[in-house]
């Protein structure tokens, strides 16, 4: 098995299609859950929830749910884009413009108009892309870390949690996509009716696990060197 830093590096979304027909071993999915329960959580409060999903019929109704464009998404996700690799390379942050649809990366600027007009109606199937298991992330909003406000310490515990499983489903050859989502009101309302979810119970956020149908996604990635963000005994 590789070494933790050699993990960390090479960790990243698997944003292509998954083999529907080829899923993740039982014993593969036990060991990406005990690496969520020893995630460390503020206070040690555990303050979660995994529901994993691998029945092809539920997953195919959760697929026919409808998602509705986000504009925020499209505006907010439209500020972190470089148009080039050279301007990517150069910022050291954020996303090629290429990964997404021609009409959310014009370098001239956004026309919502005509991406409305584009954009027929969604899935979540488009989505799921053929994910043969799906671990959805809840929380129980009535709960918070002692003296955090906001709930921060809470929200930084689930973040611990994804860090964990997704390093823990790298180690085994799994490949990982985050769905952010599943957290939206309307895809959670119908959500929880398909998985007899309690009412207070709010998605996080959702794992698609599953290998590759074809060959790992060839997309740039970039990071600050050490010395873009490391201060020593001040600012």
């Amino acid at each position: 098995m590789k070494d933790i830093f050699a993990l960390i590096r090479e960790r990243q979304s698997a944003r292509t299609s998954f083999d529907p027909q080829r899923p993740v071993p039982k014993n593969d999915v036990r060991k990406i859950l005990e690496s969520a329960a020893w995630s460390p959580t503020a206070h040690n409060m555990q303050n979660f929830e995994v529901i994993v999903v691998d029945d092809r019929d539920i997953l195919a109704r959760m697929g026919a749910i409808k998602t509705s464009l986000s504009v925020d998404f499209i505006k907010e996700n439209y500020e972190q884009l470089s148009f080039s690799e050279k301007e990517l390379r150069k910022k050291k942050t954020g996303l090629l413009g290429l990964m997404f649809p021609p009409s959310w990366r014009d370098p001239k600027g956004l026309d919502m108009e005509k991406i409305k007009k584009e954009s027929g109606p969604s899935f979540l199937k488009d989505t799921l892309r053929g994910g043969p298991t799906v671990m959805i992330v809840t929380y129980d909003p009535r709960k918070r870390a002692p003296a955090s406000g906001g709930d921060v310490l809470g929200f930084i515990s689930l973040g611990c949690v994804m860090e964990n499983m997704w390093l823990a489903a790298q180690a085994l050859g799994i490949g990982v996509h985050i769905m952010s989502v599943f957290s939206s009101d309307t895809v959670e309302q119908e959500l929880k009716k398909i998985l007899n979810m309690p009412a207070h119970l709010k998605i996080a956020f959702a794992v698609r696990l599953g290998y590759p149908a074809s060959g790992p996604a060839n997309y740039l990635r970039v990071r600050r060197d050490v010395e873009d963000f490391a201060r020593y005994n001040g600012y």
